[in-house]
C-alpha cells in the first residue's frame, strides 16, 4: 500500500506518519479514528458526559480528568474510579511511576472490572495493551460499560457510532478497511431498528420458544444429514461458526475453501472469524432481516442464533413447499 494512499485514507495531518509495516506483526491489526469521526457531535458529547461523570464521582478525591485519551492509560484514575463505584479496595500500589508498574496496576484494575462485569477477557472490548496505548475507542467502551453497570441512569447519548479505519498487516502488505464502531446502544423508538418476530417470541412462554427451536433443529439436521452432522443444542453448537458455514454452503450452493475459515477453531478470534464470514454470506443473499452481531453468536445468544437460522429456514421450507405444489394448483 502506498504511503500517499494511507495519508488520504486516514486523513492524517502533515507531520504525522502512517503506520509502517514493521510496526505491526503479521496478522496484527490497528484501529485509527479519522478526524471526521473525532469531530462527530455525538462522539464529542459522549466524551463530555463521561468526563463530567468521572469528575463528579472523584470530586471528593480532588481528581480532575481533562482528556479521556491522555489521562486514563496508566490505571491511576481507573483505579480510584472503580474503587469508588464498586465500594471495594483493590490490592494495587497507589502511585506507579514506571511503565512496568503502570501496566501491572492497570492489569489488576481491569481484571477486577471484568470480574465485576462478568466478562471473560476475550469478551471485553478493551485490553491492558489497548488502554495503555491510549486507544480512545477501547477507553470509551470500558467507561460506557462501567457507567451502565454502576450508574444506569447516566444520560449517555444514544446510538453513538463512528467510522474507524482498520489497518492489518498481511503477507502482501498493509490492508485497510473502513468499519463502523457502535459505542452506545439504541434507546428511543426513533433510533431502534425495526423489531422482528423473535423480539415478540421471547416474550412468550418457554415452551413456545422451544417449539420453534425444535422445528429449526429438525430442519437443520435434515440438511446436514448428508454431511454426517447433527445438531442437538441450537444455543451452543453454532457459536464457533463451523456448522453455520457448512449449512449455508449446503443450502446456498457455496463452496468454501478450507483456507477461508477455521474447521477446528481454537480461539475466540477464530470463532469470530467464522461467524463474521457466515453473516457476510447471509447478508449478501438478503437473508438477514435484522442486524446481528457476530459477537452475540459466539457468546451463545439464543435469540441472535435463531434470527440467523430463521432466514434460511423460511427460504428453504417455502422453496420445498413450492417444489411439492403441482403447477396450476391453487395456493
Amino acid at each position: 500500500m502506498e504511503p500517499e494512499f494511507l495519508y488520504d485514507l486516514l486523513q492524517l495531518p502533515k507531520g504525522v506518519e502512517p503506520p509502517a509495516e514493521e510496526e505491526l506483526s503479521k496478522g496484527g491489526k490497528k484501529k485509527y479514528l479519522p478526524p471526521t469521526s473525532r469531530k462527530d457531535p455525538k462522539f464529542e458529547e459522549l466524551q463530555k458526559v463521561l468526563m463530567e461523570w468521572i469528575n463528579a464521582t472523584l470530586l471528593p478525591e480532588h481528581i480532575v480528568v481533562r482528556s479521556l485519551e491522555e489521562d486514563m492509560f496508566d490505571g491511576l484514575i481507573l483505579h480510584h474510579l472503580f474503587q469508588r463505584l464498586a465500594a471495594l479496595k483493590l490490592e494495587a500500589e497507589d502511585i506507579a511511576l514506571t511503565a512496568t508498574s503502570q501496566k501491572h496496576k492497570l492489569t489488576v484494575v481491569l481484571e477486577a472490572v471484568n470480574r465485576s462485569l462478568q466478562l471473560e477477557e476475550w469478551q471485553a472490548k478493551w485490553s491492558v495493551e489497548s488502554i495503555f496505548n491510549k486507544d480512545l475507542l477501547s477507553t470509551l467502551h470500558l467507561l460506557v460499560a462501567l457507567a451502565k453497570r454502576f450508574q444506569p441512569d447516566l444520560p449517555l447519548p444514544t446510538n453513538v457510532q463512528v467510522e474507524v479505519i482498520t489497518i492489518e498487516s498481511t503477507k502482501s502488505g498493509l490492508k485497510s478497511e473502513k468499519l463502523v464502531e457502535q459505542l452506545t446502544e439504541y434507546s428511543t423508538d426513533k433510533d431502534q431498528p425495526p423489531k422482528d418476530v423473535f423480539d415478540e417470541l421471547f416474550k412468550l412462554a418457554p415452551e413456545k420458544v422451544n417449539a420453534v427451536k425444535e422445528a429449526i433443529v429438525n430442519f437443520v439436521n435434515q440438511k446436514l444429514d448428508r454431511l454426517g452432522l447433527s445438531v442437538q443444542n441450537l444455543d451452543t453448537q453454532f457459536a464457533d461458526g463451523v456448522i453455520l458455514l457448512l449449512l449455508i454452503g449446503q443450502l446456498e450452493g457455496f463452496f468454501l475453501h478450507l483456507k477461508e475459515f477455521y474447521l477446528t477453531p481454537n480461539s475466540p478470534a477464530e470463532m469470530l472469524h467464522n461467524v463474521t464470514l457466515a453473516l457476510e454470506l447471509l447478508k449478501d443473499e438478503g437473508l438477514l432481516s435484522c442486524p446481528v452481531s457476530p459477537e452475540d453468536i459466539v457468546n451463545k445468544d439464543a435469540k441472535s442464533t435463531l434470527r440467523v437460522l430463521y432466514g434460511l429456514f423460511c427460504k428453504h421450507t417455502q422453496k420445498a413447499h413450492r417444489d411439492r405444489t403441482p403447477r396450476g394448483a391453487p395456493n
